[in-house]
């Protein structure tokens, strides 16, 4: 086993913001523009759709061809930014305000082809080379999980193997569907098809429902993926979480959320809603558990606006990207 597949107890490299241009981007001032004004942008911050000058870059994509039931999280990005309207800077609870620490701004959409699934992969893999390439960090805003693989490929790139902590009532380790070998069901299978994971370093959490067969965790435990069911963790809480991330101190770690890790009283909003999720107040409390982690990259997916009432996913997904600034 090579030195960096090894865990890891070490403490994480601290991350540095590089030496760019000021005055750091900063949200619009609702005291001078009230939030129903203006152009919609993630949190209200700049549109700055040039990498060399971020820490951070908040990006869109919207895509959901590999969506296997209802459609729709390619309107994600632009309702979650809609929500983030409300959003205020300074988190009270992590004791951070993420703006100032970071250049941070709204990178904008990625380009993707709806016809084709191949194709957005390839586009998408490429453009956050040239995030990555530039020095800036990407948290993504989907689009369906299908987007997880490019993402990865290009984070592969750039820090190899990676640990990868998910929260999803699903594991997303289907062989195919339907004779193709890539949906919104299969990302987590292929990525570690292609070397993209580091052995014994991928966390699940929150996975619960109905599956085919006894089969689909097979594989899942053959590659020693650690699970903590939605179940197990209406019982314990977050201990057995923070067991397991505490092995993941120093490893580069990304970090997805699809929005179904919620129970759909608190996020009926998403394609595949299951029963027995998550409450806000607990995803809330699972992101910050983060804290402290090398981030290099993380996503929410899923939220698909059509099945909303009242906005409520996009609100609560729109609180998780600010949750994921702040643990950065």
């Amino acid at each position: 086993m090579s030195q960096r597949s090894k865990q890891s107890t070490a403490e994480p490299k601290k991350v540095k913001p590089r030496k760019l241009p000021t005055p750091r981007p900063e949200p619009v001032d609702a005291l001078v523009y009230p939030r129903f004004s203006g152009i919609t942008t993630f949190m209200r911050l700049p549109h700055i759709p040039r990498p060399e000058e971020l820490d951070i870059a908040l990006i869109g994509i919207p895509f959901d061809g590999g969506t296997t039931y209802r459609s729709g999280p390619r309107f994600g990005p632009r309702s979650v930014r809609e929500q983030s309207a409300i959003i205020r800077p300074w988190n009270p609870v992590l004791n951070v305000n993420p703006f100032s620490q970071w250049r941070i701004a709204d990178y904008g959409d990625l380009s993707i082809n709806p016809l084709s699934l191949d194709e957005t992969y390839a586009r998408i893999t490429s453009q956050l080379n040239e995030v990555a390439d530039a020095g800036a960090r990407a948290i993504c805003v989907g689009g369906d999980h299908s987007i997880l693989l490019p993402i990865l490929r290009a984070v592969h790139r750039k820090h190899g193997p990676v640990a990868l902590v998910q929260f999803d009532a699903h594991n997303d380790t289907w062989a195919g569907y339907f004779g193709s070998p890539n949906s919104h069901g299969t990302p987590v299978r292929r990525a570690v098809e292609e070397g993209l994971l580091l052995q014994g370093s991928v966390l699940q959490v929150g996975l619960r429902g109905q599956v085919y067969s006894k089969d689909d965790f097979e594989f899942g435990s053959q590659h020693k993926f650690n699970v903590i069911t939605a179940e197990q963790f209406h019982r314990q809480g977050l201990a057995p979480v923070e067991k397991v991330l505490r092995r993941f101190r120093g490893q580069p770690l990304y970090f997805t959320l699809d929005i179904d890790a919620v129970d759909p009283a608190f996020a009926p909003g998403t394609g595949t809603p299951q029963v027995g999720g998550f409450s806000s107040f607990q995803i809330l409390e699972l992101v910050r558990a983060l804290k402290g982690h090398s981030l290099v990259g993380a996503d929410l997916v899923e939220v698909s606006p059509s099945y909303d009432n009242g906005n409520i996913t996009s609100l609560l997904a729109a609180n998780l990207l600010y949750e994921m600034l702040c643990v950065f």
